[in-house]
């Protein structure tokens, strides 16, 4: 029975998504409110993505000093563990979490919402394809937007580590920098990339199916948006194994 029902919900997710990527019917529209979405989804993150950012260079610096307490390592494999950390791993899956408790409960719990006061059937009665009309500019603001706050998170962490390793004396500013720079390959920040924007498309996706199908009241809206932040936080760790299968192998 689970597997007939998960079978059916993913036959429900491709349908929606039919309906999302059909034509537009004014692109202009479309326009308007991607920008309002890049705004509420991408700008109102930069705060807490930065916040967590800084916390987590300043922890990766601490316990790889903290663990390297051999006279024969070099202090400038801090900086580089820092930087490789944030870079692989950190500023993409992460953030990518973080982003589908915020994002994700925000755009199930919209969208949830609209559904259950049936603003969505005076669309559909207007004759204008709501799914489309919702979704679409969601999934584009995230994946514009997404990438812009992986790289912010990337030059914040690593920037959090070196202060908390200069401030607490656990490495000094030059061995920091020549980590950071040591053995440098820029193929690890397009491989980042890459995983933000499937995470993007996964958390508004995921997100908006589970708003969409809400049906009853207020306690089915919230039940909708703890439902959207768990299955994309299952789904993005998932893809997380996969993509770096397929990118670093």
């Amino acid at each position: 029975m689970k597997l007939l029902f998960a079978i059916d919900m993913f036959g429900e997710y491709i349908l929606l998504l039919k309906k999302v990527f059909s034509k537009p019917e004014k692109r202009r529209v479309y326009l308007q409110q991607t920008i309002k979405e890049i705004d509420k989804l991408g700008l109102q993150s930069i705060g807490i993505v930065t916040i967590i950012s800084v916390f987590m260079g300043a922890v990766i610096t601490l316990q790889t000093a903290y663990n390297m307490e051999n006279p024969f390592i070099p202090n400038y494999l801090i900086g580089l563990g820092t930087r490789d950390s944030m870079l692989l791993e950190f500023s993409s899956t992460i953030i990518g979490l973080i982003l589908a408790g915020k994002v994700g409960s925000n755009i199930a719990s919209e969208i949830g919402t609209m559904k259950v006061t049936e603003q969505i059937d005076a669309l559909e009665i207007m004759g204008i394809n709501s799914a489309s009309f919702l979704i679409l500019p969601k999934i584009i603001a995230t994946i514009l937007f997404n990438p812009f706050l992986t790289v912010l998170s990337m030059i914040v962490g690593i920037a959090g580590g070196w202060l908390v390793g200069v401030f607490t004396g656990v490495v000094s500013t030059q061995e920091y920098i020549d980590g950071v720079q040591y053995a440098f390959i820029p193929y690890y920040i397009t491989y980042s990339l890459i995983k933000t924007v499937v995470f993007a498309f996964l958390i508004t996706t995921i997100s908006a199916f589970y708003g969409y199908r809400v049906q009853g009241g207020s306690l089915e809206v919230g039940r909708a948006s703890t439902q959207a932040v768990v299955m994309s936080s299952i789904f993005i760790l998932l893809f997380n194994l996969i993509l770096t299968q397929l990118l670093l192998s």
